[in-house]
């Protein structure tokens, strides 16, 4: 069994910032998986955030680039994301991904 848990998010102004994290757990060797931040906001269909391969690279949606990073600590078995400049727009419950797994999801409210 796997799971991923999520953390961190939470109600801020506009401009401000948060951390997500996302701890894995179980039968999953993390440091070979990408990883994946997903958002869906309400009424919207779930899109993909950044995800970041087991060498490190990382892609992010174009609504994000330049003010999300995100990154990992394989000795944690954990992934981040660094979401600063924060938008009403970026109000969402953020998913962390690894493949055929979910995280339950951790909600994140921009206020203008």
């Amino acid at each position: 069994q796997v799971q991923l848990v999520e953390s961190g998010g939470g109600l801020v102004q506009a401009g401000g910032s948060l951390r997500l994290s996302c701890a894995a757990s179980g039968s999953i060797i993390f440091s070979l998986r990408t990883m994946g931040w997903y958002r869906q906001a309400p009424g919207k269909q779930r899109e993909l955030v950044a995800a970041i391969t087991r060498y490190g690279r990382s892609n992010y949606a174009d609504s994000v680039k330049g003010r999300f990073t995100i990154s990992r600590d394989n000795a944690k078995d954990t992934v981040y994301l660094q979401m600063n400049s924060l938008k009403p727009e970026d109000t969402a419950v953020y998913y962390c991904n690894a493949q055929e797994y979910w995280g339950q999801g951790t909600l994140v409210t921009v206020s203008e």
